[in-house]
């Protein structure tokens, strides 16, 4: 049976929620920060494959909605690079914001090496480097056609087995090495009475930081449902323009994956209303936009992919997987725990960092509750971690990506 677009993203909607359920049931899912979406579109891919493996095909999909859904997450990550958002930050997000930066190139650089040594296409490397580590699920199968046309065959199964091992070690490691370093270096804070359980998150820390608030809805016009539909109508906007910049910028020689045009635009108009005010856009109803298209587009990833295609490629996966661990652990020792101040607050930011550059911001706030709620509160790197690892870091990475990919001819 073959379901028409409307039918398969209905089903991936089912899917989703079976997800939130399987991830309730079973904690160790919740525990390592397993997003949902995941969850729910690998046990219709392992449904599919047991069953192609006895010669049936019981479902198809019409996934032409698929890549707008992509494109319309990452069109709302660049709502989310603010320069001023930056500057609120102050010097250590921006050095923050750099590190991680640096050695998402690192990451690759590493990938690429232990591949070509291996035998393997050097993308290979970087498709198991910042690209499903930094980057997460969805930048790795954002990438992976643009991977498989290059010649890294099964770069969707690979993408998505690499960063379910990044959310999962990204979960186990970090809380550990911040521990670690708290105590070698006898490092404590004062206890109050509010834990940083109470920070807020990401997108809350935007608004309470900026004081963003949202358009005057004309006279007669629900406030909520109007701010919706301008945050909806700014992200196609951006979407439609975003367009033409990519193909404005697209070179046989130079390959720009599909939602780079529109997530520039959006950092334009992100930050053309941070100096008017025109808009006033409100990030939080945007990141919800964003989160329930990312939801949807790497549920129906997950619905067709591949999984016999990494039989033979599990060894060295495996391998350069275990090689990422170790650099980001080592690198939380050193620099990163130095040069963000050798303080409590800096081995907390470490603690994160590893979340981040391994797995989600999810770990990376995981793993920083877990150290808060033993010693205490880290209100500095509540505030650093978030804005780099939910906003800024994707930006960059994504340009990293480009870079590497256009490279590795």
């Amino acid at each position: 049976m073959k379901l028409d677009l409307i039918q398969t993203v209905a089903f991936a909607g089912v899917v989703l929620f079976l997800g939130y359920g399987v991830r309730k049931v079973v904690r160790p899912l919740a525990r390592y920060n397993i997003p949902a979406p995941v969850i729910g579109g690998l046990i219709v891919a392992v449904i599919i494959a047991t069953l192609r493996s006895r010669g049936q095909t019981p479902l198809e999909f019409d996934t032409t909605l698929q890549s707008p859904m992509m494109v319309a997450f990452f069109t709302t990550i660049g709502f989310a690079a603010s320069f001023r958002l930056l500057k609120v930050g102050g010097p250590q997000v921006l050095l923050f914001f750099g590190l991680a930066t640096a050695f998402a190139v690192v990451q690759n650089l590493l990938g690429a090496g232990l591949a070509a040594a291996m035998g393997l296409h050097p993308l290979f490397g970087v498709l198991t480097g910042s690209v499903t580590l930094t980057g997460g699920p969805a930048t790795g199968l954002a990438f992976a056609p643009l991977f498989e046309a290059k010649g890294v065959t099964g770069a969707t199964t690979i993408a998505v087995t690499s960063a379910m091992v990044g959310i999962v070690m990204g979960g186990v490691v970090g809380a550990p090495i911040a521990t670690r370093l708290i105590e070698r270096n006898g490092l404590r804070t004062a206890r109050s009475g509010r834990t940083e359980m109470d920070t807020p998150v990401a997108a809350q820390i935007v608004e309470a930081q900026l004081g963003d608030s949202p358009p005057t809805a004309p006279a007669g016009e629900d406030e909520e449902s109007f701010v919706l539909l301008q945050s909806v109508v700014l992200i196609l906007v951006a979407m439609w323009v975003g367009g033409w910049v990519s193909a404005w910028m697209d070179s046989p020689s130079f390959k720009l994956p599909s939602y780079i045009g529109a997530m520039l635009v959006a950092a334009v108009i992100r930050n053309l209303d941070d100096v008017t005010g025109w808009f006033r856009v409100s990030q939080r109803v945007i990141d919800d936009v964003g989160n329930a298209a990312l939801a949807l587009f790497i549920v129906m990833a997950l619905m067709t992919l591949k999984l016999w295609e990494l039989a033979n490629l599990a060894g060295p996966m495996l391998v350069i997987l275990a090689a990422q661990v170790l650099l980001i652990a080592v690198i939380c020792m050193w620099p990163v725990f130095p040069l963000m101040g050798r303080d409590y607050e800096s081995a907390v930011m470490s603690g994160g960092f590893v979340g981040f550059m391994l797995g989600t911001t999810a770990n990376a706030m995981a793993n920083m509750r877990a150290i808060v709620e033993k010693y205490g509160p880290a209100p500095r790197a509540f505030l650093v971690v978030p804005m780099v690892g939910a906003f800024f870091i994707d930006f960059t990475n994504a340009l990293v990506i480009t870079g590497f990919v256009n490279f590795f001819k």
